[in-house]
């Protein structure tokens, strides 16, 4: 018999998305881009089973919230936004783990890009 590991790994890769971020004149006026990457943890022992959206955790639905949230605010700080994205993830109960990192590129003259990554972990209860 297969013991199945029911936790299941979802990851958002190249998000691209466009935003306000930063502290500098040009860059609180003039969106840039950034690249989220996200990983999130959760329970599929039902979607395992099951051909049902509701059985499962809806990546759909966190993207739009995410891509919603972002597009619509105006960041000081690149971690700022990294944790509060990280906080609209963790909103949802069937979130085990979360890990968001958001490049920013070009923020450096010699660099592809910047990071922040936070995660975090709901505690069992």
């Amino acid at each position: 018999m297969i013991h199945e590991n029911t936790e299941a790994c979802i990851r958002i890769k190249d998000l691209r998305l466009r935003t306000y971020v930063g502290i500098k004149e040009e860059e609180i006026k003039n969106k840039q881009d950034i690249l989220l990457n996200i990983t999130i943890r959760f329970d599929a022992s039902d979607a395992i089973h099951s051909t049902e959206i509701e059985d499962t955790l809806n990546y759909r639905v966190i993207t739009k919230q995410i891509i919603a949230f972002v597009e619509d605010n105006q960041f000081l700080l690149l971690e700022r936004m990294t944790h509060e994205v990280l906080a609209l993830i963790m909103e949802h109960k069937e979130v085990h783990f979360a890990e968001v990192e958001i490049d920013k590129p070009h923020a450096l003259r010699f660099a592809e890009s910047v990071s922040i990554s936070l995660s975090a972990t709901r505690q069992a209860q």
